[in-house]
């Protein structure tokens, strides 16, 4: 939110200049992002002077312009060469002196000295376009007061700076979300530190009923969506544009200024926080305005000229025959002041928060007013900003205020009621910051005392700090205004470090593994657990009935939870190839969210469908290394892939032996794909090539290999893995190689299973290193070369025993397999 240095001071006395308030509001939990100085007229009319033409003859070797002498104040005459066709001797004109910048749009350029058709010129007679105080190029502006010679055209036109400071506001804190809402903090901070800090709320005892008679009628039918409703009508305004104080305000914070009636309602929408609408009274049908509720699927325009379809359930204001206004969100294009406008109905009201924020949602709508009701205004507020709407409109547009100001209210809010302790506050903080001071910080953020016993305060906080409801808040509110800074950092740490939580310990298993795939040249990315719907349509391996939805969505493309990590990691490399980074290595730890159809929900377990779980994904495309004049360039593959898998499982403390990989059929997820699982069949995770056909729906013309990993039964086996220790053999190993003549459908995967099984003592590594398909060979066979390593620890393996081995391997190899030795 953009908050103008001078407006803030209408509100409270301020010695703070705009960097030092900035750090202010920063340590009293309103960010500020920055600060930036603005100008009415963009650059300051800096260099331009007021100046009076002394003489004005025609140009000697030209038919239009004119050569003048111009008195700038210095005490000699300036020539300057000029084309206006209005240009005269005895004028008083606005004049850009060498060396001025001035300005066309973003472009600037500055006045030099110059000659024009060899008579010389030392400056501009300025145009209203060319210094920006208008549109109008269709001559020199000519001023008619007399002005002295050299004033500055900036005091002339009365040109200001400000200073605008960009404020983060948390969404908590909508009691700041105005101009009065931030000096309302600022004061508290200034109070707190020895400081007078009185605030300037406006006026409102001159307000008064100039005409009993004929206001418009008011009538609430839905009072849980509209809780207060108030307004009050004035007639006989008259709609023109507003006065160069209040288009100034609007215009330093970015609002652009419309007419004097919609600029007071944004007026107060920004300085005191409490959104207003202004209905013409001409246009509400009957006299009346009711509020309510439609019938589904009723069409309606909006200001912007879009017709929508309302639901059921959007709180709508209206007349005696049809729709005006989308409650505390958008008004409607047949509703609003216009021109010949001349009675307005100033509505200021307090909508349910809820309502309001399902009803933006449904309609893909977000407005200052939305943004403001959603998050909560102050409930008693409504009647003190209808007579402060009422007299600015009156004193700015003139007219009479008419008929009762309406107030229905049924149900009174009543400011909330907290307990709070000092010594649960010095628990909290973890700093004794004194009674006293507790005391003089509530007191500054308004918070009433009501009862003390003890070290135990009853508070009773106003209604617009609708976030705070709790002691906690209380603590909170009272630890930013005294300064986060403040609380010293003690070298005393109390906390028990004996005891690891499966939390803990898979944090840090995470830390490894991925310090380990960063090494590796992986990325990490995080990606939004929000997902499409459209994703999981038409897909049996994550099915739509079992996506977690949400009930008022932001948009379409995130409306569900996501099942798998694959799609948003898609979406990444679909953003980095197109932008010609098609090499990638990436992975993610994130969360996936399931809902079964068939669970049922109970009051003992009212998740009882859903479930979520902790993924590890890992992406690979691309090129794994660029080729040179070396080595060529070697393309990604599923066995990279695979190596990869194998490495962290290995970090884990779980490769090895105890993995097993099992090819499985291709799916809608992928085009082949193997299963990883222990050898007791603990399913771990799956890896594969990526279909085509999901491919194309994110546009990858190129390879996609992926594995995802169920990331908690990893840690859970790493828990159980225990570091032995053995001495380094005292003999080296022994190779043996075979080559296998075996049937096409055999994998490496039995191969090894079966040289293992063959022994275990001495057997240390089984590798394949050749495979060959093709001439020479029987139909359906396939030839195999593996090493096998065997070793002995304690001694040298002679010759007889290699043989044994070796021969018990084949004669298995042969039973089990069919294979033959060539």
């Amino acid at each position: 939110m953009n908050i103008s240095y001078k407006w803030l001071k209408d509100y409270i006395d301020l010695e703070l200049d705009a960097e030092a308030l900035s750090s202010v509001l920063t340590s009293v939990g309103l960010e500020t992002g920055g600060v930036e100085e603005v100008e009415t007229i963009k650059g300051g009319l800096r260099g331009l002077v007021i100046g009076k033409v002394l003489t004005c003859v025609d140009h000697p070797d030209s038919d239009h312009l004119h050569v003048t002498t111009v008195d700038l104040g210095d005490g000699k005459a300036t020539q300057i060469v000029c084309g206006a066709p209005n240009v005269a001797a005895g004028q008083t004109v606005v004049v850009a002196t060498v060396g001025t910048k001035l300005y066309d749009g973003d472009n600037e350029f500055q006045i030099k000295k110059s000659k024009i058709r060899g008579v010389e010129s030392f400056g501009m007679i300025c145009a209203e376009d060319e210094i920006g105080i208008g549109t109008s190029h269709d001559g020199i502006i000519v001023i008619k007061e007399d002005v002295a010679p050299g004033t500055p055209a900036a005091q002339y036109y009365h040109v200001e700076s400000d200073y605008v400071l960009e404020v983060d506001l948390t969404p908590n804190r909508v009691d700041a979300a105005s101009h009065y809402g931030v000096a309302r903090d600022i004061s508290a901070w200034l109070k707190c530190n020895g400081k007078a800090a009185d605030l300037h709320r406006p006026s409102v005892d001159a307000f008064a009923i100039d005409n009993a008679e004929g206001g418009i009628k008011v009538r609430v039918e839905n009072s849980e969506a509209c809780p207060r409703y108030t307004g009050v009508t004035v007639k006989g305004v008259t709609v023109k544009e507003s006065p160069e104080w209040l288009k100034q305000r609007l215009l330093a914070v970015g609002l652009r200024p419309i007419n004097n009636i919609v600029d007071v309602t944004n007026y107060i929408l920004l300085g005191m926080g409490q959104p207003l609408h202004c209905f013409d009274c001409d246009k509400i049908a009957g006299g009346e305005i009711v509020v309510k509720t439609c019938a589904e699927g009723t069409p309606f325009t909006t200001l912007d000229g879009v017709e929508r379809k309302l639901s059921d359930k959007d709180l709508m204001i209206c007349n005696a025959t049809e729709p005006m206004c989308i409650a505390g969100v958008f008004g409607g294009l047949d509703s609003g002041v216009t021109e010949s406008t001349t009675s307005v109905f100033i509505e200021s009201a307090y909508f349910n928060p809820t309502s309001v924020r399902k009803t933006a949602r449904r309609h893909g709508l977000q407005t200052d007013s939305s943004f403001r009701y959603e998050r909560g205004c102050d409930p008693n507020c409504n009647i003190y900003m209808l007579k402060l709407a009422a007299l600015m409109i009156k004193e700015l547009a003139g007219g009479e205020i008419t008929g009762d100001v309406v107030d229905i209210y049924p149900n009174p809010i009543a400011p909330a009621s907290v307990e709070f302790n000092y010594d649960r506050c010095t628990a909290l903080i973890g700093k004794e910051i004194g009674h006293d001071n507790i005391d003089l910080i509530l007191s500054a953020l308004d918070i009433e005392t009501i009862a003390r016993e003890g070290n135990t305060l009853t508070l009773r906080v106003p209604t617009y700090r609708v976030d705070v409801t709790r002691e906690c808040d209380v603590v909170e509110d009272v630890l930013r205004i005294y300064g986060y800074n403040n609380v010293e950092m003690t070298d005393t740490l109390h906390s028990s470090l004996s005891y690891k939580t499966l939390t803990d310990s898979a944090e840090d298993l995470r830390r490894k593994i991925a310090d380990q795939l960063t090494g590796q040249g992986f990325n990490e990315i995080l990606n939004n657990s929000l997902s499409a719907e459209s994703y999981y349509a038409d897909l049996a391996s994550y099915p739509l009935s079992k996506c977690v939805r949400l009930l008022n969505p932001l948009s379409n493309d995130l409306s569900v939870m996501r099942q798998t990590l694959l799609f948003g990691g898609l979406e990444s490399l679909a953003h980095n190839i197109n932008r010609k980074a098609a090499d990638l290595k990436m992975y993610e730890f994130g969360n996936v969210y399931f809902f079964n159809p068939d669970a049922v929900s109970t009051a003992d377990a009212p998740l009882a469908p859903y479930s979520e779980g902790q993924r590890l994904a890992l992406w690979l495309t691309g090129a794994t290394r660029i080729g040179n004049w070396n080595k060529p360039t070697e393309q990604s593959s599923i066995y990279d892939l695979r190596a990869y898998v194998e490495m962290l499982l290995q970090r884990a403390g779980i490769g090895g032996r105890q993995i097993a990989m099992t090819v499985v059929p291709g799916d809608d997820i992928f085009a082949a794909s193997l299963q990883v699982a222990t050898r007791s069949g603990k399913v771990l995770g799956s890896m594969g090539i990526v279909a085509k056909k999901l491919l194309k729906k994110f546009d990858i013309r190129q390879d996609v290999f992926y594995a995802e990993l169920d990331w908690m039964a990893i840690v859970k086996l790493s828990l159980k893995h225990t570091v032995t220790y053995a001495p380094l053999p005292k003999t080296l190993p022994v190779r043996r190689d075979l080559a296998l003549l075996i049937d096409k459908n055999v994998a490496m995967e039995e191969v090894e299973k079966t040289v293992r099984e063959s022994e275990r003592r001495l057997l240390r590594d089984v590798t394949l290193f050749d495979v060959y398909e093709g001439k020479n060979l029987p139909e359906g066979k396939k030839s195999y070369a593996i090493a096998i390593t065997l070793q002995d620890d304690e001694k040298t393996l002679q010759d007889k025993q290699i043989e044994a081995v070796m021969s018990k391997i084949t004669a298995n190899l042969q039973k089990k397999l069919g294979a033959e030795l060539r």
